[in-house]
């Protein structure tokens, strides 16, 4: 954070502060006995903010079947709460708006305040949240810390706003430009002015609510920065964006499905376009919202595609990275890492279900002669063509693996001995009846083959026994002589694993 930059904020003379009929009623208001009478008669000193307030209490904003007509009338029907709202946002408004920077475009703020407020109540009535009003408060005064870069930076403000298309992007230019953000300032003055953390919270932390740890919090955090999204759905000139964000975070968040989301985007455009003039601020065109969805339609289309496509790429990226993380490059067969994996799995369950796994274990012979005279390259012919043998071999619950160098195996759940032995035999066979090319050249091919098999009374205890067995075997057929086949057969006085 640009502690320079705050420090300068902190003594600019023409910073924002709250006028004074909102300080004595914010006041009055956190007093342990709240005198309604009092707070009625500080209001009431202000003819025109009363006007207002009461203009406001009566329309369909807040949909009264009866017409109030005090001030007090209004405190005690809809609640200290709710009047507090209007005077800090009417008196608010009304201070600020008479500042006209030329850092940015003072329009398009006010205009995005007011539908940023109008969404937050509209929303926090729909999933029922009892704070409807600070949401409504805080939403309206979320962003006042760009008022304040305008009033301290000016043009070199204004050329940061110039550079971005849309809201969203504002925070991370302006960290950039100054280490600091307007939702930091905002939380700044909030705090200043001792607002409760219902307001200050969710003012600081819009644009990232993620980082509010405090549960009932985040819950207004999150509102508010969804506001500020419905806000550029009315506000941007491509609303295609903010539609589908606006979507998927009410799923997400709300459970609320793209027709339920869209009619609740109408209802912020209608509830603003009535809102609006009772706090003075011109929103432009009253464009409804079915207007924009149909102007964006065509664009959220493509997005959808896009994101389609996206997704799509994503998976197979993942289903990519996947075969990498498990499969052997060279010859497509599974891994050691797999191996492990799978043989400690398929050990612990045989145990525990009573059930046998087998182990084929191949080493191809005298592998290293056929890399000293004919090259590396056509070893891995040889290898590529081992391990097509090896796989078209396995059974769908089988897994076949290249073990390391020229050691290839299959672990076979359920298999008996002699189902292992024989797919042994098998592959022992195929192999030597036919010599592999590799170019010009044709190059006769064996394996030695070890079978071990875990099955009652489990003399193996761990994995690794049963892989040592096998690796025994293998040992016992190259010393036979190569290119047959040996099982592991423990001494039969033999109770434990050697």
């Amino acid at each position: 954070m640009n502690e320079q930059l705050l420090s300068r904020i902190r003594e600019c003379p023409t910073l924002p502060s709250l006028p004074t009929i909102a300080i004595q009623v914010l006041d009055l208001a956190q007093r342990e006995s709240v005198d309604i009478a009092e707070i009625a008669r500080v209001i009431s000193k202000d003819p025109a903010l009363s006007s207002k307030i009461l203009r406001t209490v009566n329309s369909s904003f807040y949909g009264r079947s009866q017409s109030i007509g005090t001030i007090s009338h209004a405190l005690v029907i809809l609640g200290l709460q709710s009047v507090k709202t209007l005077v800090l946002g009417f008196s608010l408004v009304t201070t600020l708006a008479k500042d006209k920077g030329k850092g940015f475009k003072h329009l398009t703020f006010w205009r995005r305040s007011i539908y940023s407020a109008t969404a937050a109540r509209t929303i926090a009535s729909k999933i029922k949240l009892v704070q409807q009003e600070e949401c409504f408060l805080a939403a309206l005064m979320k962003d006042i810390g760009v008022l304040v870069f305008d009033q301290v930076l000016g043009d070199q403000y204004g050329a940061v706003c110039e550079k971005i298309s849309t809201h969203c992007e504002l925070p991370a230019a302006e960290q950039e430009a100054f280490e600091l953000t307007h939702a930091q300032v905002s939380g700044m003055l909030a705090e200043q002015w001792k607002l409760p953390p219902l307001l200050s919270v969710p003012m600081t932390f819009h644009h990232e609510p993620e980082k509010v740890e405090d549960p009932s919090l985040r819950k207004l955090a999150d509102l508010v920065y969804l506001s500020s999204i419905c806000a550029d759905v009315f506000v941007d000139e491509n609303a295609a964006g903010p539609i589908g964000m606006v979507r998927k975070f009410c799923q997400e968040k709300y459970q609320l499905n793209e027709a339920d989301c869209d009619a609740l985007l109408d209802e912020i455009g209608r509830r603003t376009r009535e809102v609006a003039p009772l706090f003075e601020i011109n929103i432009g065109p009253a464009t409804t919202f079915e207007a924009i969805l149909k102007k964006a339609n065509e664009a959220l289309v493509e997005l959808t595609l896009r994101s389609q496509r996206q997704t799509s790429t994503l998976q197979a990226q993942n289903q990519q990275l996947k075969v990498q993380a498990t499969t052997d490059a060279l010859t497509g067969l599974n891994n050691r890492a797999t191996f492990d994996q799978f043989i400690s799995e398929k050990f612990a369950e045989s145990i525990r279900e009573n059930k046998q796994l087998s182990l084929l274990m191949l080493d191809v012979d005298k592998f290293k002669s056929i890399n000293d005279k004919h090259g590396h390259p056509t070893g891995d012919q040889v290898l590529k063509y081992v391990a097509r043998i090896i796989k078209a071999a396995a059974r769908q619950q089988d897994l076949a693996v290249r073990y390391g160098g020229e050691e290839m195996c299959i672990i076979l759940p359920g298999s008996t001995r002699a189902v292992a032995t024989t797919l042994a035999e098998t592959i022992r066979r195929a192999l030597a009846a036919k010599p592999v090319a590799a170019g010009n050249l044709s190059i006769p091919v064996t394996a030695s083959f070890g079978v071990a098999t875990l099955e009652p009374p489990f003399i193996f205890k761990e994995p690794a026994q049963l892989i040592k067995a096998a690796d025994l075997a293998v040992y016992a057929a190259k010393h036979a002589g190569r290119n047959c086949v040996r099982v592991f057969s423990p001494p039969k006085t033999q109770t434990k694993a050697a």
